[in-house]
């Protein structure tokens, strides 16, 4: 994740009402942006942003990003994971099996990043 403090991120710091606030700063929170159709400050429709930051159990850098009544699009999570991480960082999105699924949200994604972990990624001509 980027270094703390992240000033990308802090300016869409909001309260939430089933989690603490956090400080300014912090890499993790709960933030919201609005947003237009072309990534543009407007207010077609609200990301909804859950960063978790660390996590103790495996060292996991975790972010959530939903929208109220639809999936975020691949141009959303673009633009979340470079306020979240730095261009280098591979950023990863799971698909387990269905057998571990677990669907709190419907129109949630997540992002996920082991520290210390490099993601082997396929050869560029294959992608």
């Amino acid at each position: 994740m980027r270094q703390e403090p992240n000033i990308l991120i802090d300016k869409y710091r909001r309260s939430h009402p089933m989690y603490p606030d956090t400080q300014f700063g912090d890499s993790y929170g709960y933030f919201e942006i609005s947003v237009g159709k072309d990534g543009e400050p407007l207010e077609d429709y609200r990301l909804r942003i859950i960063s978790s930051g660390i996590q103790p159990r495996g060292g996991w850098e975790h972010v959530s990003v939903s929208i109220e009544d639809r999936c975020p699009s691949w141009g959303d999570m673009c633009g979340v994971k470079a306020m979240f991480w730095e261009d280098d960082e591979t950023v990863v999105q799971f698909h387990p099996p269905k057998s571990e699924y677990v669907n709190n949200h419907e129109f949630c994604l997540h992002l996920w990043k082991q520290v210390g972990v490099k993601v082997e990624l396929p050869p560029t001509e294959l992608v």
